[in-house]
């Protein structure tokens, strides 16, 4: 087993725990940045080294495209080429086949180039192999994420055609260092989750990921699907939400079992000059915070973003400065990271449920 997780502690549904990989170790539950490209937008590797987020991701259809996985192979891998000796995670490219509307076939997906329009194929067996020369700590299987809503018959199809990937995706991946995760797929349905969960784990898995959820379904129909998917998974495994980041989210993922989570939420919000925080979501354009001299959240000053006002942070949005987004970022991150440890510190604690209570408070 090439990752492990130790449980210390539960609150219900919640764990609080830690994940040992072959670089080391990080505590749970985690949010993971994402650096779409190799970077994190608008901060560097500086910044995320004073930030500390337990893992960064990188996403292996932008990489394998720009500047290729062959360059960065001889950079001598992700880690060295961004410079971060802290955990990394690649995607498998899945999600991009369920936005850029591919040819599927048994033997993999074709869609057409965001970057200059030709044809891409990537199989589970090209997936794999391009995260082996990325390098990362934790690669994932390819999958196929079913549109929301979809047909029970669809949603059957695609984690059917998921499972096999699967199965070839283990068979493919040897590379001792890193780590595979495989991915439940099965829509909004309990049933199809449940089923999909029990069959992946068959497979046998280093960790375990819930796809194809947080994609504009309601929260009444992912708590339910997602709940089902997680009874059937390893207690001792790492369990990951793909794609989760907003704070009630969150809570409910954790409540529900899962350890770790990624999302573009709090770097997108930055860029659109939204802050969050323990009054909510702040839009910090909005002309009431204009001669506003109190910090982004007065209850989170974080040493990287905490020394600038309101007022200061709003003139640089309205007169487009990119330092907001880059400010704003930074708090975000920050912000969310703060997050995690106070639910762990919550489930450790006993006292999970009031912090889910807050979290809905604040953002419900």
């Amino acid at each position: 087993m090439k990752v492990a997780i130790e449980i210390e502690a539960t609150d219900g549904g919640a764990r609080a725990g830690t994940v040992t990989t072959a670089r080391g170790s990080f505590a749970t539950p985690a949010f993971m940045p994402v650096g779409t490209r190799a970077s994190v937008k608008t901060i560097d590797t500086d910044d995320l080294e004073r930030l500390g987020p337990p893992v960064v991701l990188a996403n292996t259809y932008h990489l394998m495209e720009r500047p290729g996985a062959d360059l960065i192979e001889r950079r001598g891998g992700l880690h060295r080429f961004l410079d971060w000796s802290g955990h990394m995670l690649t995607d498998s490219g899945g999600f991009q086949i369920f936005s850029l509307e591919p040819k599927i076939t048994e033997e993999g997906a074709r869609f057409r180039s965001v970057y200059d329009g030709s044809y891409v194929d990537l199989s589970p067996e090209r997936s794999v192999q391009i995260q082996q020369q990325l390098g990362a700590d934790i690669a994932m299987v390819l999958d196929i994420c079913a549109p929301l809503p979809s047909e029970r018959s669809a949603l059957s199809d695609a984690l059917e055609q998921t499972l096999r990937w699967a199965e070839r995706s283990k068979a493919a991946h040897d590379r001792e260092d890193q780590a595979q995760f495989g991915i439940v797929q099965g829509g909004v349905d309990p049933e199809l989750r449940a089923h999909s969960a029990q069959r992946t784990v068959e497979i046998g898995f280093d960790g375990y990921a819930v796809g194809g959820l947080s994609v504009g379904e309601s929260r009444d129909e992912m708590v339910p699907a997602l709940a089902a998917a997680t009874a059937h998974l390893p207690v001792d495994r790492p369990r990951y939400f793909m794609g989760l980041g907003d704070p009630i989210g969150l809570v409910e993922a954790v409540n529900n079992g899962i350890d770790m989570f990624d999302c573009v939420l709090p770097t997108r919000l930055a860029r659109h000059g939204t802050a969050l925080s323990s009054e909510g979501r702040l839009n910090l354009k909005n002309l009431k915070f204009a001669e506003d001299d109190g910090p982004i959240d007065p209850a989170f000053q974080h040493p990287l973003s905490g020394r600038y006002s309101r007022a200061y942070v709003r003139h640089l949005l309205v007169t487009n400065e990119p330092t907001a987004g880059r400010i704003i970022t930074l708090h975000n991150l920050a912000w969310l990271g703060d997050l995690t440890a106070r639910m762990r510190a919550a489930v450790v604690s006993g006292t999970f449920g009031e912090l889910r209570a807050e979290v809905w408070h604040q953002f419900g």
